[in-house]
């Protein structure tokens, strides 16, 4: 029954990432990047934790370790913080499809920090995956024409490269935190059960550094508007709630390899949702630089 669960999971998250971005664009071009990611935490949140009350009939997974609630929630933190905090940045200033190109750089960190943190050699193939996957993102962002456009305003505002570095700091924070998580994970607790512990630190962390920084009374406001609480609530659902949830269970019953090598392809995803909400074809040369980065992730994780 388990049979090719993890693949689908992993490909059922690249799918929901995919449209995570487009939602997630949308509310931060009405109420910036920082309060999308504050309010989307506290939606999320609160969904994960209904749903772990229903399926475990707990309001908490008592039966994790002390170890593993602090990597879970160190990965929360990095991952859904710091990482998703950068990678909305890139997605306003870039746009979707550019954003995601260069975020999609994320397995490659990945495998960096195994090699340095877990021992993971590096073989000849591995090195040939990461120049090809390296290849097909400066091939795109490089492109002069492009959906890019530095139309925001305030804090948003942002040059192109500001915009690839803010992605390819989003792609750190979620390898980073796929690798805590994944280290975290036993039998003896459930992948949404890992992903609520996760939301729980983010929540934590990033309500309090609102308060501390003063940003709180404009998220509250932030909440008045309610074109922008549409395309949040459902960036919420697809994102941090399934999107996250069914990337811990790609991670549970296939090769972490496997499936951050179907899951890092949302550039290709992300095209023809494209297509249907921005009515714009993207060039042949955006389209050949998508196939080719996740050409070299697959040859990074499938070989």
């Amino acid at each position: 029954m388990t049979t090719y669960l993890g693949e689908s999971a992993a490909l059922l998250t690249a799918i929901l990432w995919a449209v995570t971005s487009i939602f997630f664009t949308g509310a931060s071009k009405k109420i910036g990047s920082f309060s999308v990611n504050v309010i989307r935490i506290a939606i999320a949140t609160l969904i994960i934790g209904i749903t772990v009350l229903i399926v475990t009939r707990r309001i908490f997974p008592v039966q994790a370790t002390e170890s593993q609630i602090i990597r879970l929630a160190a990965s929360g933190i990095i991952g859904l913080v710091l990482g998703d905090t950068f990678l909305f940045r890139s997605l306003i200033i870039l746009g979707p499809r550019l954003a995601t190109l260069v975020f999609a750089s994320w397995p490659i960190m990945t495998v960096i920090l195994s090699w340095v943190f877990l021992s993971e050699s590096l073989g000849w193939i591995t090195i040939v995956g990461i120049v090809i996957a390296m290849a097909g993102i400066a091939w795109v962002t490089a492109e002069k024409k492009s959906e890019w456009k530095t139309e925001m305003t305030g804090s948003d505002r942002g040059s192109k490269m500001f915009g690839v570095i803010m992605a390819l700091l989003g792609g750190f924070g979620q390898a980073a935190g796929l690798v805590m998580a994944k280290s975290a994970m036993t039998d003896s607790i459930t992948a949404i059960e890992a992903s609520y512990i996760r939301m729980i630190a983010a929540f934590a962390a990033i309500w309090i550094f609102s308060g501390v920084t003063g940003k709180l009374r404009r998220i509250l406001t932030s909440i008045r508007n309610k074109p922008a609480m549409a395309y949040t609530l459902g960036g919420a659902i697809s994102g941090p709630f399934l999107g996250i949830w069914m990337s811990l269970v790609a991670v549970t019953y296939t090769k972490t390899g496997i499936a951050a090598a179907i899951m890092a392809s949302v550039p290709v995803v992300i095209i023809p949702i494209s297509i249907i909400v921005y009515r714009q074809l993207p060039s042949a040369r955006a389209i050949v630089g998508a196939l080719v980065t996740v050409a070299g992730i697959s040859i990074l994780f499938l070989r």
